[in-house]
């Protein structure tokens, strides 16, 4: 009997109210009092299962190799890519940050091309040119150059609506964020792809680097209920992740049809200027790095009366002793950053100054700065009603403003938040695109251990290339201490040793790799890294299964899966029952040893 399986690995990846600026606290500044070889760089696409709703994800973590060029998603999406375009109408959704490392723009760029067409453009908060003030209203148009519509997305709308997306038939993404869950160019993202989704649209994002690296990930978790346009989901103050991994962490709810073109040369310790590009302002209120850097630091007070100033660089208010302010901060041990004393008029206040931009963390100083302004000068903590004050929006939570009521240690509240924190942190490493080259220092939240593998080094010969998965232990099984025994995998008689160790997810499923345990049953399997496909052949059956559809075809037969396979450490992972399921063969599981047995 001839047994026939093809397993396609293609991959779906990829502020609140109608007055929230990019820069929630633009409104509070005082001087303002109005990789280069394909193998490294796959397309990365995700989706949701509708049945179990796991997010299914297939692609390569980035790797940066010595002397490798740096490249932004748009440049490697029509040097390797532009397939994806062809004969296709293109939206795209940028502003003046759409720029290339060689400063030209996404929309001339695309506009000159001869293979497919730019028909439509999308502008976030500030407009296409970034030139509108905060919060500020922005009209669409028609581009005086191309004849094309700009559609604002900060206008009567912030979703894009059928209408703007009828003449397109693939909507692209190219923004620089800066690293924050408030600023609302990540919200507009996240809209794009609800509008995406529902009129049947691809979204391709072409990756950019988050300028504040992706080590750092701390402060309170958005809270179910609390979601706004300055807080689209639930991500903490800073989340540590590139534009392209936060499209397919949203996608984990929304379910579009999402591609990301990821960076070449990118890693994950990098920060803005290790990429050697050159800062264009995001908004008004955002003119440079340090700007970027100082923005959770010191823009988080929203209706306290505590205010930042000078571009997110100075933070401060009316009642504070501007060196006692200091002398608590500088006191309290936070990473890369000391404070001077600094008064704006009656307002006492301390003036950041960064001394170490990869070991600062923008979202602890802010909680710190807002903490230690409340102990010396009591302002009254904005309270949400029947609408949601900004502030809580800005958190989050009403939670912060409760503690901060209390009178707690910003030691305290930081230890109060840290279980979410820590949460999100296990979840958010499912969607990450890129590895680290080294070990994250001590003092960087969310960074990667020592000890872990290089998630950087090239798949070997035969490997499945993918997104190592990370997945929590079954409920009651692999507790913290607990000494378990190993997995064992049984295939007719013999034990099966793994290059990639069986696994149990947080379904409570066995997750066993196709290649090792099909090779073990007598098949022939062979990996096709154009295509990205597993075909095996061997005992007389066929079997099709696609990693962005819950459908399979058994013996030409059409069957519908619980789940699908997953990419987890180089290798394709599938639930064990399926190779009895849809193979023929006998699975047994002893949960004593830990045993599954194949016959």
């Amino acid at each position: 009997m001839l047994l026939v399986v093809f397993l396609v690995v293609t991959c779906f990846c990829a502020g609140a109210v109608a007055d929230v600026p990019a820069d929630v606290a633009d409104t509070n500044d005082a001087s303002n009092t109005n990789n280069t070889n394909n193998q490294y760089a796959e397309p990365i696409r995700n989706k949701i299962n509708p049945i179990t709703g796991a997010v299914e994800i297939s692609g390569v973590r980035g790797r940066t190799g010595e002397g490798e060029t740096f490249k932004l998603g748009n440049e490697v999406l029509l040097t390797k890519y532009r397939h994806l375009l062809d004969g296709k109408k293109v939206g795209l959704v940028t502003n003046q940050t759409g720029l290339n490392s060689k400063g030209e723009s996404t929309i001339d760029v695309l506009a000159r091309q001869s293979t497919f067409q730019l028909t439509a453009l999308y502008g976030p908060e500030h407009g296409i040119d970034g030139q509108a003030a905060a919060g500020a209203y922005v009209a669409s148009y028609v581009h005086p150059q191309l004849g094309i519509p700009v559609y604002s997305l900060y206008g009567a709308t912030r979703m894009p609506t059928a209408e703007m997306l009828q003449n397109i038939d693939v909507l692209l993404y190219d923004i620089q964020d800066i690293g924050a869950r408030t600023y609302t160019y990540i919200s507009t993202l996240n809209y794009c792809m609800k509008a995406a989704q529902q009129s049947n649209k691809t979204v391709i994002v072409l990756d950019r680097p988050n300028p504040l690296g992706g080590l750092t990930v701390d402060g309170m978790v958005l809270e179910e209920g609390y979601e706004t346009f300055v807080g689209v989901d639930n991500l903490p103050t800073a989340h540590g992740m590139t534009i392209g991994e936060l499209a397919l962490f949203f996608n984990r709810e929304i379910g579009a049809d999402v591609i990301v073109i990821p960076m070449e040369g990118y890693s994950r310790e990098m920060i803005w200027q290790d990429t050697g590009l050159t800062w264009v302002p995001t908004s008004p209120n955002v003119p440079d790095i340090d700007s970027v850097f100082g923005y959770m630091s010191t823009g988080l007070g929203e209706g306290t009366g505590i205010f930042q100033s000078d571009k997110f660089k100075w933070i401060g208010g009316k009642g504070i002793n501007a060196e006692a302010y200091a002398k608590l901060l500088n006191e309290a041990g936070l990473p890369g950053v000391t404070f001077i004393p600094e008064y704006k008029g009656s307002a006492g206040g301390v003036k950041l100054s960064i001394q170490d931009y990869r070991t600062f963390n923008p979202a602890k100083t802010g909680i710190y700065a807002l903490a230690y302004a409340r102990s010396l000068n009591h302002f009254k903590v904005p309270k949400s009603g029947k609408t949601m004050v900004m502030f809580d929006k800005i958190m989050g939570t009403n939670k912060i403003g409760q503690w901060l009521e209390q009178g707690l240690t910003p030691q305290q509240i930081e230890a109060n938040y840290l279980p979410e924190l820590n949460r999100f942190k296990a979840e958010r490493e499912k969607y990450l695109i890129y590895g680290s080259k080294v070990s994250a220092p001590s003092t960087q939240p969310g960074a990667e251990q020592p000890g872990q593998a290089d998630e950087n080094q090239p798949a070997e010969p035969g490997q499945e290339q993918g997104q190592p998965g990370q997945v929590e232990p079954a409920p009651g099984t692999e507790q913290p201490g607990q000494a378990l025994p190993p997995l064992k995998v049984i295939v007719q008689g013999e034990n099966v040793v793994f290059d990639s160790e069986p696994y149990i997810d947080g379904q409570n499923r066995l997750m066993v790799p196709v290649r090792a345990i099909l090779e073990a049953l007598g098949a022939t399997v062979d990996w096709d890294e154009i295509t990205r496909t597993v075909s095996i052949q061997g005992q007389g059956h066929s079997l099709l299964l696609t990693i962005d559809s819950k459908q399979a075809v058994v013996d030409g037969q059409k069957r519908t899966m619980d789940t699908t396979p997953v990419i987890r450490n180089s290798r394709t992972m599938l639930p064990a029952r399926y190779v009895g399921e849809y193979l023929g063969f006998t699975v047994q599981w002893d949960e004593k040893t830990r045993t599954v047995t194949v016959e």
